[in-house]
């Protein structure tokens, strides 16, 4: 019978195979000594991204998490990711390693092998590990505000304000990634909503600090009031989704990637999937997103341990809303915004981290027998369907 984390590697595997294909075509071109073939494909870039994301997969899908999370006072390891996450972070602006594309400081560049990595990435999901680590060590004053969700939120702040800086969108999905599982330790709603101008605030400075942001923010509202300008992005996506209509113009058929429409191969790559496989694609893509995560949410359902679960929240979370996210920019129901579609718009850093952290589902998975009960709502009345499963789990 087909397992949870089954499911997930299938869906995996489809979505990368999916951005593989679509990549590439998103990067054709007039040139006949460019043509895209077969053979082009398989030995092209993303190909090779592919491969090195399936093998952070497997490497993640078989670690040994009982023995690893067993004691959150053992995991000496996992304050330190934080600070070295800000660090990588700070490695962008540093001459000879920082790299700048697009007048964004996002990337460092290995040198001698021409590489870039996305230090992002590697904070995003590193902030839910110490996140998780801390909120299972301090359960039992997770409740309260000065020593409790204070310190969590300081965990993630650094973070999540570095990444903000150049990349807001991501910064938000973090701090929101972050909320939900704080809650999910057993934070009160109340306490975080008591942050709520704060983060109001700091979001507005940032998108008032940056002219770009007030011109992404004005195309949202009417693209077409400067459609050769600010609000051309945006007209672009909607036209190529438009021209999809139900089963698209064909695979290579698109015509918006031919320097209509920006940022083809990452951001907006759904766009062209919608333009050259329809609403029938389309719909083939969303449902691999939304397998995995209702698969994901199965898995985290059935696990017994406080750090497993959480962190495994918080990685259902991130996914779920960075897709989200960017379908809804796509698709004109949010404003532009520099955030990929997981395991499809093209990334090598994105493509590994991603498939790696979904690794750690499936070895959750491994955990528990698949027929386990989820645990109980901590809300439900005491002797009801779930304390009987609590039973069950514990016995």
């Amino acid at each position: 019978m087909l397992r949870a984390g089954d499911g997930i590697m299938l869906c995996v595997f489809g979505l990368l195979c999916v951005g593989v294909v679509m990549v590439n075509s998103a990067g054709l071109t007039i040139d006949p000594d460019n043509a895209v073939t077969f053979k082009s494909i398989v030995w092209s870039r993303s190909t090779l991204y592919m491969a090195l994301a399936l093998a952070c997969l497997a490497i993640a899908s078989h670690a040994p998490l009982s023995r690893i999370c067993s004691n959150p006072h053992r995991m000496w390891w996992a304050p330190a990711i934080v600070p070295l996450s800000v660090v990588a972070l700070l490695l962008v602006y540093a001459p000879v390693v920082g790299h700048e594309v697009n007048g964004s400081s996002r990337w460092i560049l290995i040198p001698g092998i021409g590489f870039t990595i996305q230090p992002s990435e590697i904070a995003k999901w590193g902030v839910l590990i110490t996140l998780a680590w801390f909120a299972t060590r301090h359960s039992q004053r997770i409740g309260e505000f000065g020593r409790g969700i204070l310190p969590g939120l300081l965990i993630v702040a650094p973070v999540a304000a570095l990444i903000g800086l150049e990349d807001l969108g991501t910064g938000v999905l973090i701090a929101g990634s972050a909320c939900v599982v704080l809650i999910g330790a057993g934070a009160r709603l109340r306490h975080l909503l008591a942050f709520a101008p704060l983060g109001l605030l700091a979001v507005t400075i940032a998108v008032l600090a940056s002219p770009y942001r007030i011109r992404r923010l004005t195309a949202f509202l009417d693209p077409f009031a400067d459609p050769e300008g600010s609000g051309y992005h945006m007209i672009q996506s909607l036209v190529a989704i438009a021209n999809g209509q139900g089963f698209g113009r064909g695979l290579g058929f698109g015509l918006q990637k031919f320097g209509y429409l920006p940022e083809d191969r990452t951001d907006f790559l759904f766009a062209v999937i919608c333009e050259e496989l329809g609403l029938a694609g389309a719909a083939f893509v969303l449902a691999l997103l939304a397998g995995v995560v209702c698969f994901g949410i199965s898995i985290v359902r059935r696990q017994t341990d406080p750090f497993i679960k959480l962190l495994g929240l918080g990685i259902i979370t991130t996914f779920g809303c960075q897709a989200m996210i960017n379908l809804f920019v796509v698709t004109g129901l949010a404003p532009t915004k520099g955030i990929a579609l997981p395991l499809l718009s093209s990334g090598g850093t994105g493509w590994s981290l991603t498939a790696g952290a979904l690794g750690l589902l499936i070895a959750m998975d491994k955990l528990v027998p698949e027929h386990t009960p989820a645990l109980p709502d901590p809300g439900e009345p005491a002797g009801g369907r779930n304390s009987e499963n609590l039973r069950l789990v514990a016995a």
